[in-house]
């Protein structure tokens, strides 16, 4: 967009370095992954080892001849590195091996990219990129570096680059002003919630767990689902009713992955705010892979990283139909409160248990109790009725109708909202009120 690059292509080279001075290395496999789902062809994997990056072209000399022959006996027009590149590192690679070269970082925002239907998922990721590209704007535009003189050469007074750069902070300041404008109107659906007192539980989760499909299986929504990374980019909320506990707002989020890009969770945080304003977090976790312990921990720096990690938890194990024949269970600590569910949304299979779970967790401050109302609160008692809160009544001679009831308090709290009765203003035969 602001300046010439080499063309890309779909074929691809792959390159994957282990790096002994670093203390977490990306799975091979999830980047091969990561390039399939952006639509890429991958023609060959270089791998090797290194104590430490080369700062030129972040793989040794050695390497970059393996590279270059990589990329002319196949072909290539794409090299991508499961690591992330300085913007001279790039420059380097591609004036060596005159092609395209994509770092993690890059190959992620494309993806995203590809992913966005929403205009705010459209603006948060053109954000991100923006960010990402203004750190690589030097290499370009290298024919009107300079300033020069003469007719027909004089010019505002400033480069090319300086306009470009110009022009860029003028885009992401636009596009942070409407973000701004989506955190705002996000915030306003969340204090309308809060008021009403509708509990508000968020699908969080590494790439690929099953969260899209356990939010369909539970909200019946019809929402993407697809056997790839980042599948799901734009949330999504839908409202389901839960029994003793009444309505709750169902958020699906965008998945996290190891080295989620910062730029990226700076960009997406009006969206992962839904997950901070959460009540409950599920969790969902991939049973089958094997690298499920390294994901979780992944998803936790994450929700470190964005203030979820204080809201309670609840893992969701999904997929065990590829565990075998493995039963639906509810797994509990020593005070016999749930901490996780085994399921497979995919079949269907232990969602029962699921929402069991969640009624107690969401509805473990019930209220049980009788009201008596007088023959003027006929509104009320409907209310109640339909709130399925009665489980018994009796009519005095007055007239007046005694209720027994059981209820969340959030649902009693609507209840007497909608109605602007006072709680104290009812008279109440436990000493529940």
């Amino acid at each position: 967009m602001f300046f010439d690059r080499p063309s890309s292509g779909e074929l691809a080279v792959l390159v994957h370095l282990e790096l002994t001075q670093s203390d977490e290395a990306d799975d091979p496999r999830e980047f091969e992954e990561l390039v399939l789902s952006a639509g890429g062809d991958p023609v060959a994997f270089l791998t090797g080892a290194r104590a430490a990056p080369n700062a030129k072209y972040f793989i040794g000399t050695g390497k970059l001849e393996e590279l270059k022959l990589l990329v002319e006996e196949h072909k290539a027009e794409l090299v991508i590195f499961n690591h992330v590149l300085s913007p001279s590192q790039e420059r380097n690679l591609e004036k060596e091996l005159n092609c395209r070269v994509l770092d993690r970082t890059g190959l992620i925002l494309d993806i995203f990219a590809q992913r966005a239907r929403t205009h705010e998922g459209k603006l948060q990721v053109e954000l991100a990129q923006l960010h990402h590209m203004s750190t690589r704007l030097i290499r370009g535009w290298t024919h009107l570096e300079r300033q020069k003189g003469g007719i027909g050469l004089r010019g505002p007074g400033e480069t090319q680059l300086e306009t470009d750069r110009r022009l860029l902070r003028a885009r992401i300041k636009t596009i942070e002003k409407r973000l701004e404008k989506v955190r705002r109107q996000r915030d306003q659906g969340r204090r309308a919630r809060s008021r009403a007192e509708i509990p508000t539980v968020s699908l969080v989760g590494y790439t690929n767990a099953g969260k899209s499909t356990l939010f369909n299986a539970l909200t019946a929504a019809d929402v993407y689902v697809q056997d790839q990374l980042f599948a799901t980019l734009d949330p999504t909320m839908r409202r389901i009713e839960l029994d003793q506990v009444g309505g709750v707002v169902l958020a699906d989020t965008v998945g996290f992955i190891s080295h989620l890009p910062h730029r990226l969770v700076e960009a997406f945080r009006a969206t992962l705010e839904e997950a901070v304003n959460s009540d409950l977090l599920l969790h969902v976790v991939d049973a089958a892979t094997e690298e499920r312990q390294r994901n979780m921990e992944q998803v936790q720096e994450v929700l470190v990283e964005i203030g979820a990690d204080p809201i309670p938890q609840l893992c969701v194990y999904n997929k065990t139909d590829l565990l075998g024949d493995m039963p639906p269970r509810i797994d509990r600590d020593d005070q016999g409160r749930p901490v996780a569910v085994w399921i497979s949304a995919q079949n269907r299979v232990g969602l029962d248990e699921l929402r069991q779970v969640l009624v107690e967790l969401l509805g473990s401050n019930m209220f049980e109790g009788q009201v008596l109302l007088s023959s003027q609160m006929g509104s009320l008692r409907a209310r109640f009725h339909r709130a399925n809160a009665v489980v018994d009544e009796h009519y005095r001679d007055d007239g007046s109708c005694l209720l027994q009831l059981r209820l969340s308090e959030i649902d009693l709290n609507k209840i007497l909202a909608a109605e602007t009765v006072a709680r104290s203003d009812l008279q109440w035969l436990t000493d529940a009120a």
